[in-house]
């Protein structure tokens, strides 16, 4: 056994990663800044090739089904109510995995209560905040509020977009950049639409809802039903950007989506049946040249914050945690796997980010708005089928779920692998 790795936060990416180094045979422990974990937050998708992860974790279907629902269509709606682009998702697409939209709450704590049932009550300390790192020759010590340090061979930043590892890691990075979008997020027990397992997106690139269950239906066919109202504002200065996620009362947001009714949607309805509302900017972080500073490293969002339009924020922090397992299998728990791990990732997540900048899949609304203004009737006139499949095809490939690529690829981490 190495000596320990330290991990400075206990959000998806952080868990994932203790999972991943307790099954490669690496000792650790996260370090997580609230003092109770509670389930937070609403609907997030685990596109295939973070499942195919997470069933080489042990987290099979048959777990993710107690926490969400396989998708099965991912579709772009005008706000005449015509499709721009739909297409099958998942097994039904012909992936060897499927893709899921879990409830992010229930998601996180199953990885919780995963990381206490395999590697102890002490893998995870609660109430404790690294503020920073100190690096000398015998390793990594992180500094944890209130004055206590803690050392270790190495030191892994999963602590989100206002990580204070990232801050130390890069003291000249610009402010979080908001672009003027802003989220309200909900869910509604509702009947599901369309397949009964749809991600849709319904309007125009600055005035939209996005819509997909979370939950099987019950015995009355009603599922939980994420939704996700957004408006982009002409002069960001003009409003300013907001706390995450803000509880809002409905009624502050809700006129924005007067009028949006059609026979198999009723977007008001849909809104006012939620028992509450969240508000957040929709923001990202600028990429930085490198994810590593010696003996410590980033990943998830204190790595790669980005906007949540490609829906693969979670799935990127899952794949960060096993690339680094692989990483470490290769080179041990070393500064050599940070390198070879940053090497790896940096280039092309931070390319990601400024692909989900903009608009990520969503840009084939920006495409259909500059054409004809959002109005048509048939969309082959002003996107041919052949342009959207390859704008597609193209944001696939960027975010790592290509198909052909994904269900030819090896293990990340072949079963069995160790840190010798």
């Amino acid at each position: 056994m190495t000596q320990r790795v330290m991990i400075a936060g206990g959000g998806i990416g952080g868990l994932v990663t203790a999972l991943t180094l307790h099954q490669i045979g690496v000792d650790c422990v996260v370090f997580e800044s609230v003092r109770s974990l509670k389930p937070l937050g609403v609907g997030i998708n685990l596109q295939p090739n973070a499942v195919r992860e997470l069933g080489d974790l042990g987290l099979g279907t048959e777990v993710l089904d107690t926490v969400g629902v396989p998708a099965r269509e991912w579709a772009l709606v005008g706000l005449n109510g015509n499709d721009i682009y739909a297409e099958t998702r998942g097994l039904e697409a012909g992936y060897n995995w499927p893709q899921y939209a879990v409830h992010r709450g229930q998601f996180h704590m199953l990885l919780y209560r995963t990381v206490l049932e395999r590697l102890g009550p002490q893998a995870v300390q609660l109430g404790a905040r690294v503020t920073g790192y100190r690096q000398g020759p015998g390793g990594v010590t992180a500094l944890i509020e209130g004055g206590r340090e803690e050392t270790g061979a190495l030191l892994i930043g999963a602590d989100g977009i206002h990580s204070a590892v990232r801050a130390q890691m890069h003291p000249d990075q610009p402010p979080i950049h908001w672009g003027g979008a802003v989220m309200w997020r909900g869910v509604t027990r509702a009947a599901p639409i369309r397949t009964g397992s749809s991600f849709v997106g319904l309007g125009t690139h600055r005035h939209r809802m996005v819509v997909y269950p979370i939950s099987h239906p019950d015995a009355e066919g009603k599922a939980l039903i994420n939704w996700i109202a957004e408006v982009t504002y002409d002069d960001p200065a003009a409003r300013e950007s907001t706390g995450w996620f803000r509880e809002v009362a409905i009624a502050d947001f809700a006129h924005h989506f007067d009028g949006w009714t059609w026979d198999w949607l009723d977007v008001p309805a849909l809104i006012h049946g939620s028992d509450g509302a969240y508000e957040n900017p929709m923001i990202d972080r600028d990429p930085v040249g490198t994810w590593q500073d010696g003996a410590v490293v980033l990943i998830g969002d204190a790595a790669h914050a980005m906007y949540p339009t490609g829906s693969n924020g979670a799935s990127q922090a899952i794949i960060d945690a096993r690339v680094l397992g692989a990483a470490m299998i290769e080179h041990g728990a070393s500064v050599q796997a940070l390198a070879a791990f940053d090497a790896q990732l940096c280039g092309p997540v931070s390319a990601l980010i400024l692909r989900n900048r903009g608009a990520g899949p969503f840009g084939l609304l920006n495409l259909v708005d500059d054409r004809c203004g959002g109005q048509f009737d048939n969309i082959d006139d002003v996107i041919p089928p052949a342009e959207r499949a390859d704008f597609m095809a193209g944001y696939k490939s960027a975010a790592g779920f290509a198909i052909e690529k994904l269900n030819a690829a090896a293990p990340t981490i072949a079963p069995g692998a160790r840190v010798r």
